[in-house]
This record gives C-alpha cells, structure tokens and sequence, in this order.
C-alpha cells in the first residue's frame, strides 16, 4: 500500500515538473520503489529488459539521472564500481558489506543534525552529506564460519 503511495506521489511529481509518463519510465520507477536492493542500471536494465525489448542501457540511465535531478533517486557512487540508487523518501545511511557489496539502509535519528553542527564547527555551507559504515554482513559471516 505504502509502495502504491508513493509512486502515484513520485508520478505526480513528474507531472508537475512537465515530464511525460512513459512506460518504460513508470516501470523504472516501479522497479526502484519495489526493490530496496541498491540496483545499478544494468540490474534495472536486466530485470525491465524483458518487457521491454526495445529499452536500452541508455534509457535507464538517462531517467535515473532524470529522477536524481528531481531528487527522488540519489546516486551512490563507490569509486570505480558501478553507480547504485537509492529511490530515497527520508535521510538515511548505508551499511555496506565489504565483501558481496549488500547494502542495508540504516535509519539513526540522531544524526539528524550533522551537517548544522558541521557549518557550526567549520564555517562550511555544507550542502548534503553522506555516511556509510563497512563491514561483513549476516550471510557473509555465516558463509566464513561454515568454511
């Protein structure tokens, strides 16, 4: 019910930025509501291509791109490896196993205040601010203690 909220929210959102609705379009959007997995573009590429055969790479990564602007999607970028998103509706942080690459989302309320105390601290104007955390996940602990 709360996936259906907010891509009928996200879909109006396009609307009133004059953006036209395509299928493929609504299908991405869909996909990154849906699946709370981190996906690259290829993954999205790969799981939409079926239903649409005549979608390309490009295509994908031109509405991820499109939806970052808007700032419903935020773009992870990890050094040379492929760019995650993150379709985003609160602040939140990304546990990140070290060894499969699983990113968890991480809900900590008491950062909340971070980048006001660092402008306060620093005279920065911080614009946005990004935590990640690494380590090994459930099943890669589980995967080195059967080993």
């Amino acid at each position: 019910m709360a996936q259906n909220r907010l891509l009928i929210q996200s879909i109006g959102k396009l609307k009133n930025n004059g953006i036209r609705i395509t299928p493929q379009r609504y299908a991405i959007l869909q996909y990154l509501i849906e699946n709370d997995t981190h996906p690259t573009a290829d993954t999205i590429y790969q799981a939409l291509s079926e239903r649409f055969p005549n979608m390309s790479v490009a295509t994908v990564y031109n509405n991820l791109r499109l939806f970052t602007k808007i700032g419903f999607v935020k773009e992870m970028k990890y050094g040379d490896a492929s760019s995650r998103f993150d379709f985003a509706t609160t602040e939140h942080y990304h546990a990140i196993c070290e060894r499969c690459g699983k990113i968890e989302d991480v809900y900590y309320p008491g950062l909340e205040d971070v980048e006001s105390v660092t402008e306060d601290l620093t005279g920065f104007k911080v614009h946005t601010h990004r935590l990640e955390i690494y380590g090994i996940c459930m099943e890669c602990q589980s995967q080195e203690q059967t080993n």
